[in-house]
This record gives C-alpha cells, sequence and structure tokens, in this order.
C-alpha cells in the first residue's frame, strides 16, 4: 500500500501528484490491470515476449 504524508508548507495539490507517482512506481495499478481477467501461463508468457520484444527493438532504434 502506497502511503504518503502531508509535509509541512505543502499544498494538497503537490501531496497527490506526489501520492499519484508513488502509484506509478510501486506497480500496484499495473498489476490490478493485469489481474482483472484471468489468463493462462501459455497466454503471459507469450505477452511477456511479445513486451520484451517490443523493447528490444525500440533499444535498437535510438
Amino acid at each position: 500500500m502506497a502511503h504518503v504524508s502531508l509535509r509541512e508548507g505543502e499544498d494538497p495539490e503537490a501531496l497527490l501528484k506526489r501520492f499519484q507517482t508513488s502509484m506509478q512506481r510501486s506497480g500496484i495499478l499495473r498489476e490490478l490491470r493485469n489481474r482483472r481477467f484471468f489468463r493462462t501461463k501459455g497466454e503471459q508468457t507469450r505477452l511477456d515476449k511479445q513486451r520484451s520484444l517490443r523493447r528490444i527493438r525500440r533499444r535498437r532504434r535510438r
């Protein structure tokens, strides 16, 4: 669970932004999206391989 405490003199908008970035870094929302529907082990392996290939291709372009 992501936890953010209010700093002295911090406005609520900055607090919200810090909370959102901590949620992104923790990967909670990504995991929630992935677990929304059941995926078989083979399907998950195939998706991971596709994601990996996409990442490799992007690195080669640079």
